[in-house]
C-alpha cells in the first residue's frame, strides 16, 4: 500500500480523491469457480463469453398470421390458399410461390418465406386467406442472428452479471460460468453499548442497528460474510479481535471507534497491528472514515453513527469490494435533480442531505431535504428517496440542479 494520507494533522480527504486512491490500492482477490447459472446472478464473470450460435438460430414469426412471399402480396387485397399451419416448435418445410402457411409466434418461417402479415390483417376463408394490406419482405419476421450473432463477444470478464444477462446467456445454451470466487468479509461492531435485538436492554445500552444494515447490504453482494461479534471499547480486546478477523477474511469492516474520544481504540488497533492509509473524509455524514490494512487483511472502519455507516458504506466501501473482486464499473451513478429548497453554503465537506423526490405544481421532480439531517437518525434512510449530492462550499437556491443518487442505485 502506499503511504498513509491524511492520518495525522486535520486536512480532510476530499471523496474524489479517497475513491480513487482505494481504488488504485486495493488488491484483487484470486480464485475462481464454475457455478451453474440459476446460481450466477451478481457475481462477476472470469472469462469472456463469445456466442456460439445465433440467437434467434432460424428466422421466426414475431407474430400470429400468414406467412408468405411478400412479392405475391405486393398489391392488396390478394386471396391466397393455405396449404398449412406452423406452430411454435415445428418444422416449416419449404414454401411454393403463390400460397400461404397459417404460423404462430415463434414458429420458423417456412422455406421461400420472406415476410409474415398479421391475423388482423387479413380475412380467412375456407382453405385460404385473403391478405388485406400490401406486404413487404421481412414483416413481422424476426431474422436469425437478430439478436445475437455468432462470435459476438457478449461480456468480458469484470462484468457483473444481472438477471437480464442470466437470460441472455441461457439463449445461447450456457449453462453454468466461471466466475471469481466470493469475497470473504468480516463484519465487527464497537461499542459497550451494544445489545442484540430480542434482549432486553440494561441501562445505557442500544440495540446493535448497524450491523443488520451492513449485514443485509454484504448479503446481497457475492460474498461470504463472517459475523466478528462485538468488540468491547478495551484496546486490547479490539486489537485481538482484528488480529483473529484477519486470518479468516480478505476484508474486515468495523463500525464505531474510529473517531478520536477516549473510547475509541480502532485506529489505534489497527496502526499496531498494519497500518492506515486514509483517515477522516470531506464527508458529511461520515468524516472518520478509515482505509487501510490488518496483517494481510483490507481494513474499512465506519462511523458509529447509522446514517455515517450508511452513507460511507455505499459511496466509499461497496464499489471497493467489488473492485476487490475484480468488477468494473461499480460506482454509484446519479442524475440531476432540480433543487426544491434553499439553503447557505455547506462547509469545507461534499454533503449528502437526505432527500424525498416530490412532484411540483407543474408536475417536473424536485428534491426535498428531509426534516432530520442527523446522523444518527437511522429512520431518515427508509423516510426518504436517495441522497442529494451538495458540493463544499456551496449555496443551494431552488431550480439548482444537483446530482441525486437513489437509494435503489446505491443497493443495485
Amino acid at each position: 500500500m502506499q503511504p498513509m494520507t491524511e492520518v495525522s494533522g486535520s486536512a480532510l480527504t476530499p471523496v474524489d480523491s479517497a475513491c480513487r486512491l482505494i481504488r488504485e490500492t486495493v488488491p484483487q482477490i484470486s480464485g475462481v469457480e464454475s457455478v451453474d447459472l440459476l446460481a450466477a446472478r451478481g457475481r462477476i464473470l472470469e472469462q469472456e463469453i463469445r456466442a456460439g450460435i445465433d440467437v434467434p438460430l432460424f428466422a421466426n414469426s414475431a407474430m400470429d398470421g400468414y406467412a408468405l412471399r411478400a412479392a405475391d402480396a405486393c398489391t392488396a387485397p390478394v386471396r391466397l390458399p393455405v396449404n398449412r399451419r406452423i406452430a411454435a416448435g415445428q418444422a416449416g418445410g419449404a414454401l411454393p410461390a403463390g400460397e400461404a402457411a397459417r404460423i404462430f409466434t415463434g414458429a420458423a418461417l417456412p422455406e421461400g418465406a420472406d415476410a409474415v402479415v398479421i391475423q388482423e390483417n387479413c380475412r380467412a376463408g375456407d382453405g385460404d386467406v385473403t391478405v388485406l394490406t400490401q406486404v413487404t419482405p421481412g414483416d413481422h419476421v424476426r431474422a436469425a442472428g437478430d439478436a445475437v450473432r455468432a462470435g459476438d463477444v457478449l461480456f468480458r470478464g469484470g462484468h457483473r452479471l444481472q438477471p437480464q444477462d442470466i437470460g441472455v446467456l441461457a439463449s445461447i445454451g450456457c449453462a453454468d460460468v466461471l466466475v471469481r470466487r466470493k469475497l470473504r468479509v468480516g463484519l465487527l461492531v464497537t461499542g459497550n453499548e451494544l445489545a442484540a435485538p430480542g434482549t432486553p436492554l440494561l441501562p445505557g445500552q442500544i440495540y446493535n442497528g448497524n450491523f443488520y444494515t451492513l449485514a443485509s447490504m454484504l448479503q446481497h453482494m457475492p460474498v461470504e460474510l463472517a459475523d466478528l461479534g462485538i468488540a468491547a471499547d478495551d484496546l486490547e480486546h479490539t486489537r485481538q479481535a482484528l488480529i483473529e478477523a484477519s486470518a479468516r477474511v480478505d476484508c474486515i469492516i468495523t463500525t464505531g471507534g474510529v473517531s478520536v474520544g477516549d473510547e475509541d481504540h480502532v485506529r489505534a488497533a489497527v496502526e499496531s497491528e498494519g497500518e492506515l492509509q486514509l483517515w477522516k473524509l470531506a464527508i458529511k455524514p461520515g468524516k472518520p472514515l478509515a482505509y487501510g490494512k490488518v496483517r494481510q487483511a483490507v481494513f474499512f472502519g465506519l462511523p458509529g453513527n447509522p446514517v455515517s455507516a450508511f452513507v460511507t458504506f455505499c459511496l466509499i466501501v461497496r464499489p471497493a469490494l467489488f473492485r476487490m473482486m475484480g468488477a468494473d464499473g461499480t460506482a454509484p451513478a446519479g442524475y440531476r435533480l432540480p433543487a426544491g429548497f434553499s439553503s447557505p453554503p455547506s462547509g469545507n465537506r461534499q454533503e449528502y442531505l437526505r432527500v424525498t423526490v416530490e412532484v411540483d405544481t407543474d408536475g417536473r421532480e424536485q428534491a426535498l431535504p428531509f426534516d432530520n439531517q442527523s446522523s444518527g437518525a437511522g429512520s431518515s434512510l427508509s423516510r426518504s428517496s436517495g441522497l442529494l449530492v451538495v458540493p463544499p462550499r456551496t449555496a443551494v437556491e431552488p431550480g439548482d440542479r444537483l446530482i441525486f443518487i437513489p437509494y435503489s442505485e446505491l443497493l443495485a
